[in-house]
């Protein structure tokens, strides 16, 4: 088994050695993670400059490679041609932050988790709820439970038209604490809050991204709901955006021409 690590807090994040730790006994483990802090990052490739790849020699790290890019940039060179053999898994985290709701179309977190099923691989997205890094070694074993059952239940090799993609989220909790694990949908937030105006040291208007709305939509079933209860949240993602129902509906109306 080859496990492809990878996360958007950067290669010296905590919460990226505690979840290598944790899948180092599941099989192989290659670590391509970002240079710098990429929250927030999703999708995004680096298009307009070359990228470098560096290999961490010695310490508690020695061996991951980081690139000066972003996590799908990570992602996407370890798949092109940097690595010589195919991963069976992108597993990606663990996040300093929730990514529930909405926040999965920012999070580079999932993006990372993303781009590895964009090539057929299956990912599997890890985040604590709370920032700080409180109780992530539980975090990660937790990590290495879920890890292990996707292997053994054969999620790899479940026969969809894509591969499999789950979005995890953990409260920052002891490992007795956990209640358990719950499959969940997304919840919905509130918009965001607004934007913080400031003038810099030189007079100019600076704008700082407001915080994140609140949950809207907590209800059972959730993500929302289920780490309010102390639950682990596994929520199974899709890339097929299209909007179905909008889509019927417009090809029997005015829309729909020629």
């Amino acid at each position: 088994m080859h496990l492809l690590v990878s996360n958007d807090d950067g290669y010296l994040a905590p919460g990226l050695l505690a979840l290598v730790k944790a899948m180092r006994p599941l099989g192989k483990v290659t670590v391509i993670a970002p240079e710098q802090n990429h929250s927030g990052a999703s999708n995004s490739l680096t298009l307009s400059r070359p990228l470098s790849v560096h290999r961490v020699a010695g310490g508690e790290r020695d061996g991951f490679i980081f690139v000066n890019g972003t996590p799908t940039d990570c992602v996407h060179i370890a798949l092109t041609g940097f690595l010589t053999e195919k991963p069976d898994f992108v597993i990606s985290g663990i996040n300093q932050g929730e990514n529930m709701g909405e926040d999965v179309l920012y999070s580079g977190t999932v993006a990372a988790a993303i781009e590895g099923v964009m090539f057929g691989v299956p990912g599997i997205a890890f985040s604590q709820t709370d920032r700080g890094w409180s109780k992530i070694d539980d975090a990660a074993r937790v990590a290495h439970d879920i890890v292990a059952h996707a292997i053994q239940s054969g999620l790899k090799n479940e026969h969809t038209q894509h591969a499999p993609l789950l979005n995890v989220n953990l409260p920052n909790l002891s490992y007795e604490q956990f209640k358990g694990w719950r499959v969940t949908k997304l919840g919905n937030r509130h918009p965001s809050q607004p934007v913080i105006e400031q003038n810099s040291p030189r007079g100019d208007r600076i704008y700082w991204i407001g915080a994140a709305g609140e949950a809207k939509d907590s209800s059972d079933g959730t993500d929302f709901h289920a780490v309010n209860q102390n639950y682990v949240s596994i929520t199974p993602l899709q890339l097929n955006l299209s909007d179905e129902e909008r889509r019927l509906k417009m090809m029997q109306s005015t829309w729909n021409q020629g």
